[in-house]
């Protein structure tokens, strides 16, 4: 049977929620992981996160070397995460369970939630802006508050249309959205091509500035890895519809390959900002930055059109990536809503931050700093989720995984009234240690932040802490040996413990009382 026979049709509401996929219905392929993870980066959103490097004073060349630094490790951390998905048919926030408990698993929800938010908002205000700037330039379109308020009001409903529809609509739109957004790209370079000077030396150019350097290139490497980064929560969503026999070695090479594929925004958006800063230096002034004032004001005129057709396509594909994940979760911490009402609420939720924080607060300037801090604490979950993923030997109950969703009680993470104390332990410990040593050139310094010569190293130090922590911990205080299924641990010591039944919480509240 064709894989066509057995899919739903993509204008057919998506009805599952965190529980197990079914095994009929896990019909997708590391190939449509691909296309979503890439398709949600593939925009202008990445295109202005490539631009950091030289906001921050680096050349083209030294901002290239931190580009590639900062994909190439976002994709080595991310593309374990991938695997939850296919091994326990739901999100990963779900899957955390088995590392954090049952309770503990609201930890990955918060962190999906702030990302979604962090990055959705800045899908929808940086293609906002590009569409308005490109219809102004091309139409004539007055750019004003109401033109501003009407594009990112349409951006937003579009995407949430899509995101209420679920996951096959979802992959439709970026099976569109991948190819045309690349070509659109291409063009760009096309357009750019002539004014491009890979000599663009920076703002480092004599002794006294290498103080500088080092954390201009490692705040510009941190803010690129941001990216993959930010999928680590979202990545189960999707790669729940990949059957559980499929090879491990194909999701991973999907996810990272899907990574690795975003160095065509990256880049784009690193040369042309270097055009900027020679030709039209008020743009990247790091005190007002306006990458996409800059794009539009040294763009040839028949460019303008690709740009209005960038803006479109990729606040779709971002905006879809990110809001879907977090409706499917908050669905999963309050059960009464079912996936499409959850994710009307967040959306809703999500457009009124998106216009208080544009029109109100004037927090775009402050997105990167947002999306930094949350990676920042979004890491030492991951490493504990993908420790935990090496010492359990891939293996999960999935019916304990579902416990918090079924309002139940035990069963075999349950652990300490449904807390892992080990995992939160290790994640909250290093997750703050990453926060005090942030150091984020001209926007954000911890109280620790300057204790490294002004470099950050505030996501190396939370990775070694949460991964030394969470081993030690594991060592010290055993988990139970039931926990670990048939095969046993690999490298940790377990306990023999029983295991608490799986019980309602009615039933054991009736329990208690009798």
């Amino acid at each position: 049977m064709s894989d066509s026979a057995t899919q739903p049709p993509i204008t057919e509401v998506e009805s599952h929620g965190v529980e197990r996929i079914p095994d009929s219905d896990r019909t997708a392929t590391p190939f449509d992981l691909f296309r979503l993870a890439f398709g949600g980066a593939n925009t202008f959103s990445t295109c202005v996160l490539g631009a950091f490097p030289i906001l921050f004073g680096l050349s083209f060349w030294q901002g290239l070397a931190a580009t590639l630094l900062g994909v190439l490790v976002g994709a080595l951390i991310l593309c374990p995460m991938a695997l939850f998905g296919p091994l326990n048919g739901t999100n990963n926030a779900v899957s955390s369970s088995a590392h954090l408990g049952v309770h503990g698993r609201i930890v990955g929800s918060f962190l999906s939630l702030l990302t979604a938010v962090a990055f959705f908002s800045l899908a929808v205000w940086s293609s906002g802006d590009a569409l308005i700037g490109g219809a102004h330039r091309l139409f004539g379109l007055e750019r004003e508050t109401l033109s501003y308020a009407i594009a990112y009001a349409i951006f937003a409903c579009l995407v949430l249309i899509v995101c209420v529809y679920g996951f096959r609509f979802m992959l439709w739109v970026n099976k569109i959205a991948v190819a045309s957004a690349t070509l659109l790209f291409l063009v760009g370079i096309a357009a750019f091509a002539d004014d491009f000077d890979p000599s663009y030396p920076g703002t480092f150019e004599s002794a006294s500035d290498t103080a500088l350097f080092w954390p201009a290139f490692v705040g510009s490497a941190l803010i690129v890895l941001s990216n993959p980064i930010s999928f680590g929560a979202f990545l189960g969503d999707w790669s729940r519809y990949i059957p559980a026999h499929t090879p491990r070695r194909r999701v991973l090479a999907a996810a990272f390959l899907s990574q690795i594929a975003t160095l065509v925004p990256f880049l784009f958006g690193l040369s042309t900002a270097s055009i900027i800063a020679a030709k039209q230096p008020a743009y990247v002034d790091p005190a007002a930055p306006d990458f996409v004032g800059g794009l539009l004001a040294i763009a040839p005129q028949w460019f303008f059109l690709p740009v209005c057709l960038l803006a479109l396509i990729g606040g779709m594909s971002t905006g879809t990536t990110a809001l879907y994940g977090t409706g499917l979760d908050f669905s999963s911490v309050f059960p009464r809503l079912s996936r499409v009402q959850a994710t009307v609420f967040i959306g809703v939720l999500s457009i009124v931050f998106i216009f208080v924080g544009r029109f109100g607060l004037d927090l775009v300037r402050s997105i990167s700093t947002f999306s930094t801090m949350i990676i920042t604490c979004t890491t030492p979950w991951m490493i504990v989720m993908m420790l935990g993923l090496f010492t359990r030997r891939g293996w999960y109950d999935s019916e304990a995984l579902q416990v918090f969703n079924r309002r139940q009680r035990g069963g075999r993470y349950w652990f300490a009234h449904g807390w892992n104390w080990r995992g939160t332990t290790a994640w909250w410990i290093a997750a703050v240690t990453g926060v005090l040593f942030t150091n984020i050139p001209g926007q954000f310094v911890g109280p620790l932040g300057d204790l490294a010569g002004g470099v950050d190293i505030s996501l190396p130090l939370s990775i070694a802490i949460a991964a030394v922590l969470f081993f030690a911990l594991l060592f010290l205080f055993p988990e139970p040996r039931a926990a670990y299924g048939p095969a046993g641990s690999r490298w940790v010591p377990t306990k023999d413990v029983p295991v608490p039944a799986i019980t309602s919480r009615d039933m054991s509240t009736t329990a208690a009382a009798a």
